[in-house]
């Protein structure tokens, strides 16, 4: 089932990534482009204009019998394109739009799937679908040691100006209405998608599965982290870089978009020290708290599409939505 794979790493998938990331960093490391130094790296606020944007391609474009599904190539910073996954209701002239954006080290297969398809539109809303920098197809162009947590502040700075460049290409397409935008984030992705809330307004719904943050504890106890390389995470000099793009920090500053954290209780990438200083950070925000005690009951709890509804029901207009109330 697909909520599965959120949550359970493959066999087949090392600490460091599936094995497609390590071919692509083999063949791609000797062509590794140059660093765009024009991007702040130690500001969650992008600056399209110091962007080297190329025009968004459109790869791919497929009907399903309730919705349309594009892979757009979009490209902002050298040597990095992305692929993103726009998939829109039938019927709706301009649907809102919600960011999807999965844990490390997910792929992009759950947007070419009919049956995610039909989930997330339901009801009427668009999904737009990527993996963040460094994961998936975005892994490459860097020595095969190095990885998304060995390069955890430079992804997740890059990552949330990715989804605010997005937000920017949407805004150009007219299909989707930008005044009613939402995030889904899982794991890694949940900490950007904090990252990007307190970066842009235009984003008034924030869902989180168990995001990562807490720093210190994190790398101390996560079992994302390589045991043989966990003494470099936990020290000062590495904390100190990532501790400005902790979600423990960003989450009681979000004042403007509704939030929902969702916790497993045995989940072993986010321990539970982290879950609890994550929900107390939550609480700060004015925030929702849900807890399940296993991937079997978080399972049960999103069939159906029911993962996705609170966060649909955040970006419903007010008399539709008190329409729904009643």
């Amino acid at each position: 089932m697909w909520v599965m794979a959120l949550l359970v790493l493959p066999c087949s998938i090392s600490a460091h990534g599936s094995s497609s990331q390590s071919a692509n960093a083999a063949a791609e490391s000797a062509t590794r482009a140059p660093k765009d130094t024009r991007e702040n790296l130690h500001s969650l606020v992008a600056i399209p204009t110091l962007f080297a944007a190329t025009r968004p391609a459109v790869v791919l474009s497929e009907k399903e019998p309730s919705f349309t599904r594009q892979l757009v190539r979009v490209e902002w910073r050298i040597g990095d394109p992305i692929d993103l996954w726009v998939i829109r209701p039938d019927g709706v002239e301009k649907p809102p739009v919600i960011i999807y954006l999965y844990s490390y080290p997910s792929e992009t297969d759950r947007f070419r799937d009919e049956g995610y398809g039909q989930r997330v539109t339901s009801g009427g809303y668009a999904a737009v679908g990527l993996v963040s920098a460094l994961t998936g197809q975005r892994y490459h162009g860097v020595p095969m040691k190095e990885w998304f947590v060995s390069d955890l502040s430079e992804v997740l700075v890059e990552s949330a100006h990715d989804v605010q460049m997005i937000l920017n290409y949407l805004s150009t397409r007219g299909d989707v209405d930008m005044n009613r935008v939402g995030i889904y984030g899982q794991g890694s992705g949940g900490t950007i998608a904090v990252l990007a809330a307190a970066a842009d307004s235009r984003i008034k719904a924030v869902n989180l599965l168990d995001p990562w943050g807490d720093w210190p504890d994190w790398m101390a106890q996560s079992i994302r982290v390589p045991n043989d390389e966990r003494p470099r995470y936990i020290q000062s000099q590495f904390l100190k870089q990532v501790a400005p793009f902790d979600s423990v920090h960003w989450l009681p500053k979000l004042k403007g978009p509704t939030i929902r954290v969702e916790e497993v209780a045995s989940d072993g990438i986010t321990p539970k020290i982290c879950q609890k200083r994550i929900e107390s950070a939550t609480r700060r925000a004015s925030g929702q708290i849900v807890h399940y005690k296993s991937v079997e009951e978080l399972l049960v709890a999103s069939t159906n599409g029911r993962a996705f509804q609170w966060l649909k029901d955040q970006l419903r207009p007010v008399a539709q939505a008190q329409a729904v109330a009643k």
